[in-house]
């Protein structure tokens, strides 16, 4: 096994999924807003639901483009780079991406034809229908990604034949306990990226002056929506917190930079950790919450690192520190949802620029939440590939030479960066340009004795919602 290929294999996989996994995390929340947009014009024949569809959809349809393509790589990866994984787990982890492809794809594949090009050939109930299809099929296909990665993090169900996991309970593969705390914990990270970008996007127009019908649509819909999610995101982390407690203590030691056992645990809050020493500097620390957090208890005994052989230790540094990013980035959005919805809620937010301001940068956040949460899963887990069942080093295709690892990673990000840059820019571009003029309200002459909107050149027909505060 040549250590150097090993390193770059996993800077490889690591840099596709990182990159792959942000389009998703947006389009997925994506998908479900535009099927409450069709659903809202079509309850109220508000035109501006109408114009704020089509804008998104368009957006939705590069970002779904971008996504697919960066993920059919990893595919190849399990082959050329993970060969010796794909023998052990093929007979697990095989059906699983099938069954992806039979639902997930299948659905999209379907309607997502007649989102782009049906508007006009057929009924509005089917077109409502199709875009809500779209949707689910984008839930299905986390989901099955996360049954999957949650069987390597907890593998459950299965036998070992001649050193090959092959399945015996199915149920227990798909209904692990597992999944369905690891599944609703990022279908919600999903659902704030698409809602915090929403909501960034309607602040942007509120600063430039520009498209404010819309832009308080997108505005008011994305803070109420991340307001609730927020607080129910953190309550999932926390559920997430206790099957690794529970399944994953080496991991969960790592994450909370505690290297010896302690009874009652303290709860470190920041610190430098010193892997070498054993260690941590500069720690800032509560007494007791860590007995608290990790077992509900004010008297429990939490173990340390050292509890471990080294070889079976998780890499410190990283796990501790992003998964206090992604503590950090929920934090902010849940306090930037809560003030945001409440000023909206007494009229007050788009005469705040300083807060418009903070929701529009705040657009990163959820993404960095959710590639710090994916890193802090990942790297927690090693050094295995499978937990308990198979290393990371014996994961790795056999002879695999640093030459063509480092060959196919220097291409994998030129491509990358090459290709997805340009798609980058043309949502820049999209967004930049706004919701197109084709679907334009009439003109004050065609619709009379109709008031204007106070802060839009266009009227407004008189239509009134609460998410649009008219």
């Amino acid at each position: 096994m040549d250590a150097t290929a090993l390193l770059l294999s996993r800077a490889q996989f690591a840099f596709t999924i990182s990159f792959h996994i942000i389009f998703p995390a947006f389009t997925i929340g994506l998908a479900a807003w535009l099927t409450v947009l069709e659903a809202l014009h079509l309850a109220s024949g508000r035109p501006a639901y109408r114009v704020v569809f089509e804008f998104w959809l368009k957006i939705f349809g590069v970002a779904f483009g971008l996504g697919v393509v960066s993920g059919i790589v990893m595919a190849f990866e399990f082959g050329t780079n993970w060969s010796e994984l794909s023998k052990m787990s093929g007979p697990i982890q095989g059906p699983l991406l099938s069954y992806e492809t039979f639902t997930a794809f299948t659905l999209e594949a379907s309607f997502f034809g007649v989102l782009i090009f049906g508007r006009s050939r057929v009924r509005p109930w089917f077109y409502l229908f199709s875009t809500a299809m779209v949707a689910l099929g984008t839930t299905f296909s986390a989901f099955w990604i996360m049954v999957n990665n949650s069987w390597m993090q907890v593998p459950v169900g299965y036998t070992m034949e001649h050193g090959i996991a092959v399945p015996n309970d199915w149920t227990a593969i798909v209904f692990s306990p597992v999944v369905w705390v690891r599944f609703p914990h990022m279908l919600l990270a999903a659902y704030l990226s698409g809602a915090f970008c929403i909501a960034a996007t309607g602040a942007w127009y509120f600063l430039r002056s520009k498209f404010l019908v819309e832009a308080r649509i997108m505005l008011r819909m994305g803070l109420f929506l991340a307001a609730v999610l927020a607080p129910t995101q953190l309550f999932l982390g926390h559920l997430t917190g206790d099957y690794v407690h529970d399944d994953q203590p080496a991991k969960f030691a790592a994450i909370e930079g505690r290297w010896h056992d302690e009874q009652p645990a303290g709860e470190v809050l920041l610190a430098l950790p010193d892997p070498a020493a054993e260690a941590n500097d500069y720690e800032i620390k509560i007494p007791i919450l860590g007995s608290l957090i990790g077992s509900m208890s004010f008297t429990s005994k939490e173990v340390g690192l050292t509890d471990f052989p080294p070889q079976d230790r998780p890499p410190v540094l990283v796990p501790f520190f992003t998964f206090r990013i992604m503590v950090g980035c929920g934090l902010a959005m849940l306090g930037l949802a809560w003030l945001g919805s409440y000023l909206s809620l007494k009229h007050r937010l788009e005469r705040n620029r300083f807060l418009l301001w903070l929701i529009f940068l705040s657009f990163p956040l959820p993404f960095i939440a959710t590639l710090t949460g994916w890193w802090t899963a990942e790297v927690g887990r090693q050094p295995w590939t499978v937990y308990g069942l198979m290393r990371t080093a014996d994961a790795m295709t056999p002879f695999l030479t640093a030459r063509a690892a480092t060959i196919s990673l220097v291409v994998f990000c030129s491509v990358y960066a090459f290709i997805f840059a340009f798609g980058i820019f043309y949502i820049y571009r999209l967004l930049r340009a706004g919701p197109s003029g084709h679907l334009a309200l009439p003109s004050t002459a065609a619709v009379p004795n109709r008031p204007m909107s106070v802060v839009d050149e266009r009227p407004t027909l008189g239509l009134s919602h609460p998410l649009a505060g008219e």
